[in-house]
């Protein structure tokens, strides 16, 4: 296989028979150069094939880009959106030199008017790209349509907004995990048995991807289990001190033979359950987070489903990358891989390595 050299200007030039300034002038379209020169300039490029290093004039004109990152605040030092951040901050870590950085901005992920807030704060700066979770539907697509109206692009991480104009979504496919779960689900439990979903939010109607899990497991069994028995209840984070009382009333009403939990707060529903001794009911949730580990450990929760969220922040900073810096296209849908993490298999995960 033939290795082809790395043509540089002063060898354009060189063939040329002109100066490597007279090569720059044509190549940037700048500056007084006679019609026959310019058109042999670029028939030497043209045959000699030669494609600038973008990566070089960039770090060689030393611009900023800014990129806007707005997430949920976490809700423990461990959290879920803890993870996102820490990809964020490897990817502008490693492209700091071609000028890249990021400015974060959280909101109470119980608050829609503190997600509209900082949003504004965000667009204030004057970012190139900006880096969002659409928590909010409603407060996301007017924070989009300001986004569309000062030309600045967008990545959707963590849940998604189909056809809003986003350069790409960077997360899971929140349908199949909810698929996925079913699946597992149903390998745990006898025929019949009524099942339960839960929803630790404020308001699901906002948050498109807990939805999306929810629909994909009650699709599921109604192709493969029509007459399954499947009830969902939501459980409001807004009250903390009810929150257990509400799910022992469900747990009470339905007598469930299982659980799937659509967020990261699988360990409520789990400390729950082994608080009550109700170790035969089966639970699948999502996210490799320490207080769901600790259930895992012990056996409470059966399935942990990973997204992979580090990745996600690290891909989104790099899609901008691609595209603002090194003008190459990006696809529009990078799904994050579904991982099914059990107790047997949590040890190849260095972070909880035991």
């Amino acid at each position: 296989m033939e290795i082809k050299t790395e043509i540089r200007i002063k060898d354009i030039a060189r063939k040329a028979n002109v100066s490597i300034g007279t090569v720059d002038r044509v190549l940037h379209n700048r500056g007084e150069v006679s019609e026959e020169t310019r058109r042999k300039i670029l028939d030497i490029i043209e045959e000699m094939d030669y494609r600038p290093n973008l990566l070089a004039s960039t770090l060689a004109s030393r611009k900023r880009l800014v990129t806007g990152v707005l997430l949920p605040t976490p809700l423990s030092p461990d959290g879920y959106w803890t993870k996102p951040v820490e990809g964020i901050r490897k990817a502008v870590s490693e492209l700091r030199q071609y000028g890249i950085t990021a400015e974060l901005f959280t909101f109470n992920q119980s608050d829609p008017s503190d997600f509209r807030e900082k949003a504004r704060k965000l667009l204030a700066t004057g970012p190139d790209g900006v880096v969002f979770a659409p928590f909010f539907a409603r407060e996301a697509t007017d924070f989009i349509s300001r986004l569309k109206e000062n030309q600045i692009p967008f990545v959707f991480i963590d849940s998604n907004l189909p056809g809003q104009g986003q350069l790409t979504y960077i997360g899971q496919n929140s349908y199949q995990c909810g698929q996925l779960s079913a699946r597992l689900l149903s390998m745990l439990v006898p025929v019949g048995d009524p099942l339960l979903v839960i929803h630790y939010a404020r308001e699901t109607d906002h948050q498109n991807h807990l939805l999306q899990r929810e629909l994909g497991f009650y699709d599921w069994f109604r192709i493969h289990r029509p007459a399954q028995h499947i009830k969902t209840t939501e459980i409001a984070l807004s009250d903390p001190a009810g929150c257990d009382a509400r799910l022992m009333e469900a747990l009470d009403a339905e007598t469930p033979a299982g659980l799937f939990v659509t967020s990261s707060k699988v360990y409520l529903a789990a400390r729950v359950l082994e608080n009550a001794g109700l170790s035969a009911v089966r639970i699948i949730g999502n996210d490799l987070l320490r207080e769901n580990v600790r259930y895992l450990r012990n056996g409470t929760i059966d399935f942990l489903i990973c997204q992979r969220p580090e990745e996600q922040g690290f891909h989104a900073i790099e899609a901008l990358f691609r595209s603002l810096v090194l003008k190459l296209p990006v696809p529009e849908v990078n799904y994050s891989p579904i991982e099914i993490i059990t107790r047997e298999n949590l040890d190849y995960y260095k972070e909880f390595k035991s």
